[in-house]
């Protein structure tokens, strides 16, 4: 049977706002970042979401809950969080390396996780959350580069990522036989 997984990146925080690597650490949501949030409500205001999901990171959570309302259940997963840059949390993210293939193993060796790690989570974390029953139209906000390292396992992520990865980004997924197949990218529904 096929499925249906959005899976979204969080609204804009102070910390993207200033240009700062954001992994484990947190920073509240701005207020164009609560407005994007509200207008991907808008987006899914229509569709009848059988579960939702954050990851643990308040800025997740916040998104969701502005998504689906406050009162509304979720599930908090670590899973879903984003990848940990260890000692460079919280520094300028022109410290980021510009290569990918240096920046697949970097952040191991201060302390964070390499790229492969984070794909290998959330793989496993996604596939769980649609492998559950009544798992049939499911929502989980989650991060950039969580999102990016997810869909790098089932396609060449570049053509994406050339086209951008705003806040509250939404990646409509397809989900069959533990496989997810991405139908559309929305990059249009936040401000």
């Amino acid at each position: 049977m096929k499925k249906i997984f959005y899976l979204m990146r969080h609204g804009q925080t102070l910390f993207n706002l200033r240009k700062k690597i954001q992994g484990a650490c947190d920073s509240p949501l701005t207020e164009l970042g609560i407005k994007q949030a509200q207008a991907a409500g808008e987006y899914f205001k229509n569709i009848e979401l059988d579960y939702a999901y954050s990851s643990t990171s308040e800025r997740s959570s916040d998104t969701l809950e502005l998504i689906i309302g406050s009162d509304a259940q979720y599930t908090r997963m670590k899973g879903l969080k984003e990848m940990n840059f260890g000692t460079f949390e919280g520094e300028s993210e022109d410290l980021n390396p510009k290569d990918l293939e240096v920046f697949e193993t970097f952040f191991l060796g201060y302390g964070g996780e390499s790229r492969e790690q984070v794909k290998e989570r959330m793989v496993k974390t996604c596939t769980e959350i649609m492998e559950k029953e009544g798992h049939n139209t499911v929502l989980a906000v989650s991060h950039a580069g969580a999102c990016f390292n997810f869909l790098s396992h089932w396609q060449d992520p570049l053509t994406e990522l050339k086209k951008g990865f705003p806040n509250c980004c939404i990646f409509k997924f397809e989900y069959e036989n533990g496989k997810f197949t991405l139908l559309e990218t929305i990059r249009n529904a936040a401000i």
